[in-house]
């Protein structure tokens, strides 16, 4: 018997800007088969508000977001809910690590500290949101606020803005430098 398919495909491709890292679908996701599905999710209106995507993206048009250079993955593939119900087993770190090293995007973002802590095996006191001073190959590693309304009280919006400036200047200088 083979691994267990993922609940929802990764949305990888080569060259991309950014790619937002979870740490699993919650219920409401898995039952859509969408990311970020959650009403009260800000995921989606924040990556508009903060420049990423020109249009709120509806969750069920989740693969749109190639379009606009961004990929989305999480580190549980195969299982659903919040964090404390997951298994420590369903977490494949090696498999993200190995992801972003044959996509290698610019960045690798965490939408929460719990999924940053857990990639880098680390308490999330020991860091704060925002560039981590990390990197896989030439990804640069951020961890940001979790958009998930039950981690409302943490919400701030400036890393996901602080990320949204620093693509849009790589965006820039990439643009100048093969001009």
């Amino acid at each position: 018997m083979g691994a267990p398919s993922p609940i929802i495909e990764d949305v990888l491709a080569p060259g991309l800007a950014l790619v937002f890292c979870g740490t699993a679908l919650g219920r409401i996701s898995a039952e859509r088969r969408a990311y970020y599905a959650n009403p009260g999710n800000y995921f989606w209106r924040t990556l508009h508000d903060v420049g990423l995507t020109p249009e709120r993206i509806e969750p069920a048009n989740y693969a749109n977001v190639l379009r606009y250079g961004i990929g989305l993955t999480d580190l549980c593939k195969t299982h659903f809910g919040q964090d404390a119900e997951l298994p420590a087993s369903g977490f494949d770190t090696a498999g993200l690590a190995a992801k972003i090293d044959l996509f290698q995007p610019a960045h690798l973002a965490f939408t929460s500290k719990t999924a940053a802590s857990i990639f880098l095996d680390r308490p999330t006191g020991q860091f704060q949101c925002g560039p981590l001073g990390k990197s896989i190959g030439k990804t640069e590693i951020w961890a940001l606020p979790s958009p998930s309304g039950q981690a409302r009280r943490y919400w701030d919006t400036a890393p996901w803005q602080a990320l949204a400036d620093a693509v849009s200047s790589a965006h820039a200088e990439g643009s100048a430098s093969s001009a």
